[in-house]
């Protein structure tokens, strides 16, 4: 459901679905973070991606490729290229494997 609604129109929903899940008790993963993530970049919302990003370590989801994609292209879309830069480097730091997408994004 966030996806679904991520991908529309209803970008403020999935961030809501999103924070239901901790309310709820609903255990979230790489694939919900994700998706929230990317959310927050279709929206324009960098802050919040970074937010959500630095929050998947501290509850202990696996981040990946998908997930710095997603907080890159949110920095990247809103000018905030150094944080881009830095998330392009923590990832290299981490042994993450990146792909055209991250390269584009950091470009």
């Amino acid at each position: 459901a966030i996806s679904a609604c991520a991908k529309g129109k209803a970008r403020q929903q999935a961030l809501e679905l999103f924070q239901r899940m901790q309310v709820e008790r609903v255990e979230r993963n790489t694939i919900t973070c994700n998706a929230a993530i990317s959310a927050c970049e279709k929206d324009g919302q960098w802050q919040q991606a970074l937010e959500l990003f630095e929050r998947t370590e501290a509850q202990r989801v696996r981040r990946d490729p998908i997930t710095y994609n997603a907080a890159i292209t949110a920095c990247e879309k809103s000018g905030q290229w150094l944080q881009a830069l830095d998330l392009f480097e923590k990832m290299w730091a981490e042994r993450m494997g990146r792909n055209i997408i991250t390269y584009s994004a950091a470009i």
